[in-house]
């Protein structure tokens, strides 16, 4: 029990004062097993459809999702190619714990509420200079769909490891105000996560997350939820304010 209690101190040190006792465990929403839960869609390839059209190009998607997705060893593996990933579920105030694991040259994003994304580089990319705002050499986890140079756009350091081994993500959504650890190290602190594409209207309140596919396998495993309730996030977001 002595050792227990230490193991759980650590744990609360290491993700932040916010635990208690009271608060929801975490629960998976990948079972490891199949694509339970999961179905195919990429949000920008029906952006501007309508009626029969739409209707016809989400069943596509949806009939070709395991097409490209696969379960292998507990992990839910993309070959580089097809629609994203998405949860049946829809989610509010969160937090989401991932593993992921990738390769040279791709890059990938997690979709919180459907709206685009924390990032993932391949880090080892060169910086264009003809492409001033896409900054792989930074690092993943910023918010690469909000408006260059505000805060959270890019991580506040590089975190990643290197190719070959799993990368560790924990994201805090609470309206919306984004939070992203990766590898403990904490490279979004409270920022804002913009609507995109349309950044005049507000996050929505509740939304799918996804899983992008963007040229290179990507394998993502431990996938948990917590949800975070009212009286959790107001006190969060005082302890975030009163640090300005």
């Amino acid at each position: 029990m002595k050792r227990q209690s230490i193991l759980l101190c650590s744990f609360a040190l290491a993700f932040g004062s916010v635990f208690s006792a009271d608060q929801p465990a975490f629960r998976p929403i990948f079972n490891g097993k199949d694509l339970t839960g999961w179905y195919g869609l990429n949000p920008h390839s029906v952006m501007k459809l309508e009626g029969e059209k739409k209707d016809a190009a989400l069943k596509k998607m949806r009939d070709e999702f395991a097409t490209n997705w696969r379960v292998e060893n507990d992990e839910l593996v993309n070959d580089g190619h097809g629609p994203y990933a998405t949860t049946e579920e829809e989610f509010g105030d969160i937090e989401f714990l991932i593993e992921y694991k990738t390769v040279a040259g791709a890059d990938s994003g997690i979709y919180m509420r459907a709206t685009p994304q924390v990032q993932i580089w391949d880090k080892n990319q060169v910086f264009d200079p003809a492409k001033p705002t896409r900054r792989p050499h930074l690092g993943s986890g910023g918010l690469f769909n909000n408006t260059p140079d505000t805060p959270g756009r890019d991580p506040l350091v590089v975190a990643d490891k290197p190719f070959g081994e799993w990368n560790s993500f924990r994201i805090r959504q609470i309206g919306a105000r984004t939070w992203v650890w990766l590898n403990d190290q904490l490279v979004v602190d409270g920022a804002p996560l913009e609507n995109y594409p349309d950044k005049t209207k507000p996050l929505p309140t509740k939304g799918p997350i996804m899983l992008q596919t963007h040229g290179g396998e990507i394998r993502w495993r431990n996938l948990k939820v917590r949800e975070i309730g009212a009286e959790e996030a107001k006190t969060i977001l005082a302890e975030a304010d009163a640090k300005k």
